[in-house]
């Protein structure tokens, strides 16, 4: 058996995302990668990454400021770019390391906008490289147990999908606080966080997209917000606010946060810790959306950015019968005595984590599917995400890697649901202009998935 090479990497957008992929390079995965490169214009932060890298026994990559990504591509000789920047870089960075001759893996989303896709599209096919989505969310064992269960025909042909998604106080607040706030930089949460739900939905199903009509708005945060007269008073940012104020981020009290984000401003001005309920926010908190798939399939999702518990519930309808998951990934959100929310609460202070996944057959009683677990994040999903990434994805039925193909379905529900907010009008995903050649259209259909619903 010959010995895999080392392929080399380069991180471009190096924030708090791209820690998990330098530490995977650094560490389980050094056998077969190699970090060659930063592509990054800010020097506070490559100063924390060339850190870690030292702290493994390395030697600091070269630095290249973002206009020199096709530079470093050459000089590096780079195989692939890990792209981690802010959403609204991902289409000029991906393109461009495509045709320097590098492929790429990317964070979601893909991209924000049909401007963005039809760049990336245009790269693919001038340049004949490999873009790899990271979702995650498909790895995770619940989620790849659903996947399964629809797959086996156990609830029949599909009919409906219910996905209710709750983001906290915690998490859910954190994108009013960054760049994501903004929706010309993160395509608003329908985009940047929802294009992980919408891509499970059509990898569940093993369809396609194609009718979007979406509902929403700014409900809870921002100065105009439910939440604003609730939070009282807002104190200037770096004087010394109220105690006891959940709602307000102290860098300080994170060294990681501090070294990318805090000591960064001066190069940037670049703000990490904004007030939720300041004016300026240009995203929703509140969204309900209904997509049509081209089997016949109906999705109704929403999400809520400012729930008292975090987690999902998906109910799947088929002819057959019905599936139903549910995941408690944080049971509720409390505050120590300073009025932060507390790291470490007594036992009897939250419900457990927990989920669980029902199936109940027409004239059956229900049945409890069991859920495989792992050790690490998603449980145990995010270890086998970066093995595939690294390694490259061996058997797996389930066909959890994902492409190109994929990242665009993924967004295109977002981009046609912010359309639908905008025109209060459903919006047919085919006259989205996603791709350079509206022939390319065509990648979105159930085509795609034509194969793996014969093998099923």
């Amino acid at each position: 058996m010959t010995e895999q090479r080392r392929r080399r990497y380069a991180v471009a957008g190096t924030g708090h995302r791209a820690q998990t992929y330098v530490e995977a390079i650094l560490g389980e995965h050094a056998d077969v990668a190699e970090l060659v490169g930063w592509c990054e214009p800010n020097p506070a932060r490559l100063d924390y990454y060339d850190d870690l890298v030292a702290a493994a026994g390395g030697a600091a990559p070269p630095r290249y400021f973002p206009e020199d990504l096709g530079t470093m591509v050459a000089e590096q000789r780079v195989d692939r770019v890990i792209v981690t920047g802010p959403d609204h870089t991902h289409a000029d960075l991906v393109s461009r390391s495509l045709l320097a001759g590098a492929d790429v893996i990317v964070e979601k989303p893909l991209t924000i906008d049909a401007a963005g896709c039809r760049t990336i599209d245009d790269a693919v096919r001038r340049s004949g490289r490999e873009v790899v989505m990271t979702f995650n969310y498909r790895y995770s064992p619940r989620n790849s147990t659903l996947r399964e269960v629809v797959a086996s025909g156990a609830v029949g042909e599909v009919t409906s999908v219910h996905l209710e998604w709750a983001l906290d106080t915690v998490h859910g607040a954190d994108y009013f606080r960054r760049w994501h706030r903004l929706k010309h930089r993160s395509g608003g949460l329908l985009v940047h966080k929802a294009s992980h739900h919408f891509d499970l939905v059509s990898w569940w199903l093993a369809d396609s997209p194609t009718r979007v009509y979406a509902r929403g708005g700014l409900r809870f945060y921002g100065d105009a917000g439910g939440g604003a007269a609730q939070a009282g008073p807002r104190p200037v940012r770096g004087t010394a606010g109220p105690g006891g104020d959940p709602w307000l981020l102290d860098l300080r009290k994170d060294e990681r946060l501090q070294r990318l984000y805090l000591d960064a401003e001066r190069y940037d001005n670049y703000v990490r810790d904004q007030d939720v309920f300041s004016p300026g926010i240009t995203i929703e908190d509140n969204l309900a959306v209904l997509v049509d798939f081209e089997r016949g399939a109906v999705l109704t999702y929403s999400l809520n950015a400012h729930a008292p518990w975090e987690g999902y519930r998906v109910t799947v309808n088929g002819t057959r019968g019905r599936a139903e998951l549910e995941v408690v990934e944080r049971a509720s959100v409390e505050v120590d005595a300073a009025g932060a929310p507390a790291a470490d609460l007594p036992a009897d202070a939250v419900r457990p984590r927990g989920q669980r996944l029902v199936v109940q057959r027409h004239w059956e009683r229900a049945r409890e599917v069991p859920i495989p677990m792992g050790s690490g994040s998603h449980g145990g999903g995010d270890a086998i995400a970066l093995s595939d990434l690294f390694r490259g994805p061996g058997e797996d039925h389930l066909g959890r890697a994902a492409g190109y193909a994929d990242g665009v379905r993924s967004v295109a529900v977002g981009i046609a649901a912010n359309e639908s907010l905008r025109t209060g009008r459903p919006v047919d995903i085919a006259d989205l202009p996603l791709a350079a050649d509206p022939a390319g259209c065509d990648m979105l259909g159930g085509s795609v998935f034509a194969k793996e619903r014969d093998d099923d």
